[in-house]
């Protein structure tokens, strides 16, 4: 079987970021594309379809064979992007290698404060082999990666089966047009055997990292309330209970404060073996860098010692965040009240293969009942969305991963159990359960994606896109 010339791909990708896709990307930076859950009036704003026209315009101009883009638009629901891009001729049999689904976002997470001097959300900045901005590592590149691994493969004499390049602009807010969008395009789409996602990375940038699974979530807000009204401290306290100590306890029911383990059943999963066996190879093919990738504050350290321990916490185990709050002034505000309600927003995040309905029900029932004193608990904006487990590797797609490693990288791939959450891929894994998945991308522990300054590594970029175009050559000879 004859594979494609790899140094022809790595000429044809590293000429294509410098020439064409370096310069789109910095505009696209430059485009206060807010997820619609942080713009509510994002469609009077404008930016999101301000992002769709300036990438669409782009993928116009790449001109490959035959593709076509299309913008499709459901009502009510921030729209998706598609480049539709059929087989090459030296595909033989293309059209029983099935689709190829290759995915990233356009939307963004907030500016926020606190960015270096000289950056800025919206200020494209290239430094030391990195694009700084917004959006430039999560997930502004994909587009562009994907489309220069299809034509790397062309340049270079290889092959793909029918490909479409999805761009959603809903994935910081959850994705939850998705579903819908998924039922519409199902016949366009058609029988997709391939899902190449580029919205994750690794633990370094030294080799190709291989998402292999997601945790999923729950989030609910609890308020707890006391009185109708506060009323003085010194007055109410010690007959009045503490809506912030009510609500502590309450909590206790569901996390250990000593260790932070979920206590609840239903939250937990039994970790398959061969995901312990991948995380210890990965914590010995990158010692430290779970502990070196946070910035740490004086003396604080990790919650347990081994890295092995702290990778499985952080993809196979329950956790919960408190991520916000309200009903607590701040402290130079504060006078002596005993306040009438507190209330916190929970993010918990789950197993891959845990039901996430069974753990929010759960979760809910601690919560509200027998609660101390008959104090009024309400509870709101409940989310619950399951992770997702890769499937097996198929022979043809495990040759093409060692010949990455050999001739990319010069580093064996590796994988990582992510913790956080990629709707789409789950909606994937349930929708085409027969299709392989190749979840992966630039993104690294350093690379401050939600965060200030944030940064895309170069060079990263362009050795994943190496890796998608020989990897889709391989897919459309196997």
């Amino acid at each position: 079987m004859v594979s494609v010339e790899l140094e022809s791909v790595k000429n044809s990708v590293r000429r294509r970021w410098a020439d064409d896709v370096l310069p789109s990307l910095s505009d696209l930076v430059a485009i206060p594309a807010l997820s619609p859950v942080f713009d509510p009036e994002w469609a009077e704003h404008g930016h999101l379809d301000e992002a769709v026209r300036h990438v669409r315009s782009w993928l116009d101009a790449a001109d490959l064979p035959g593709a076509t883009t299309d913008v499709v638009r459901l009502p009510g629901r921030s729209p998706v992007l598609l480049l539709d891009v059929p087989a090459t001729e030296e595909s033989q049999g293309a059209e029983d290698r099935g689709t190829v689904l290759m995915y990233g976002h356009l939307d963004k997470q907030p500016p926020v404060g606190g960015w270096a001097d000289g950056l800025g959300p919206w200020t494209p900045v290239i430094r030391d082999g990195r694009l700084y901005g917004r959006g430039s590592a999560d997930d502004g590149y994909a587009g562009y990666a994907a489309t220069v691994a299809l034509a790397a493969v062309r340049e270079a004499g290889g092959s793909h089966a029918r490909t479409v390049v999805l761009l959603e602009t809903g994935e910081e807010s959850g994705s939850p047009d998705l579903p819908a969008y998924l039922d519409h395009l199902t016949d366009r789409l058609g029988r997709v055997s391939l899902v190449v996602c580029l919205d994750s990375g690794g633990n370094d940038y030294e080799r190709l990292w291989l998402t292999t699974s997601l945790r999923g979530m729950a989030q609910v807000d609890v308020t707890v309330r006391v009185l109708e009204t506060a009323q003085h401290s010194g007055l109410a306290s010690g007959v009045v209970p503490s809506s912030f100590r009510v609500l502590r306890a309450l909590l206790d029911r569901v996390e250990d404060s000593a260790t932070g383990q979920l206590k609840l059943g239903a939250c937990h999963v039994e970790i398959p073996a061969n995901r312990i066996a991948e995380t210890r190879a990965t914590a010995e093919s990158a010692p430290g860098s779970v502990v070196g990738a946070w910035p740490w504050h004086g003396t604080t350290g990790p919650v347990v010692a081994d890295e092995v321990e702290l990778l499985l916490n952080n993809s196979w185990r329950p956790t919960l965040s408190v991520i916000g709050a309200s009903g607590l002034p701040e402290p130079a505000d504060a006078g002596n009240v005993l306040r009438a309600d507190t209330t916190l927003a929970l993010s918990f995040r789950l197993p891959p293969t845990a039901d996430s309905e069974a753990a929010l029900a759960a979760i809910s029932r601690a919560l509200t009942t027998d609660v101390p004193y008959g104090a009024t608990v309400e509870l709101s904006g409940l989310e619950a969305a399951d992770g997702w487990n890769a499937p097996a590797l198929s022979p043809w797609l495990a040759t093409a991963l060692e010949r990455v490693s050999d001739d990319v990288f010069g580093a064996p791939w590796r994988s990582v159990g992510l913790g956080g959450s990629i709707p789409f891929m789950g909606l994937l894994g349930e929708k085409y359960p027969e299709a392989q998945f190749l979840v992966t991308g630039a993104l690294g522990p350093d690379s401050n994606a939600h965060v200030p300054d944030e940064w895309l590594h170069l060079d990263q970029a362009q050795r994943v896109t190496e890796a998608v175009a020989t990897v889709l050559d391989a897919h459309s000879r196997s």
